[in-house]
């Protein structure tokens, strides 16, 4: 079996953070992730299954925008597919808890192939995540 074969293949994904106290109230508390081992400079996070690590690691990149839907689109960026359902759950979680999107909870390619509620955020080291939901899961990588 290779690991394209693997029915649910998770994946690993280190991301720098400036500050663990806030990425642990961010990651933790908001989001709502459970917390996995940790020392010092580092958090593991268990994001739907999928092992995500927050690494201390202080300094920016300058972030750059592409163009998508009429939206400018922060890049880099990773996030999860989550059913309907999920993704309104979520963002109402998100409003509830104050937090700023670039850019809100709207739907994306409205009546298009590809359909899908999307919405973007920054963690507190600035980290862009997108999250986003189709009514139709065929329509994920539809042309």
């Amino acid at each position: 079996m290779t690991v394209l074969d693997s029915p649910i293949p998770r994946f690993h994904l280190a991301m720098p953070v400036d500050d663990l106290a806030a990425a642990r109230h961010f990651y933790g508390e908001v989001l709502g992730l459970e917390q996995g081992r940790s020392a010092d400079t580092w958090v593991d996070w268990n994001l739907q299954g999928h092992q995500f690590v927050t690494h201390l690691g202080p300094g920016r990149a300058r972030r750059i925008h592409n163009p998508v839907d009429g939206h400018d689109v922060p890049v880099p960026h990773f996030g999860l597919l989550l059913a309907v359902s999920e993704f309104h759950r979520l963002a109402d979680r998100l409003r509830a808890a104050g937090t700023a999107f670039v850019i809100e909870p709207y739907v994306r390619f409205e009546g298009q192939a590809g359909e899908q509620w999307t919405m973007f955020l920054l963690d507190p080291a600035g980290n862009a995540l997108e999250f986003k939901a189709f009514a139709d899961d065929s329509q994920v990588f539809a042309v």
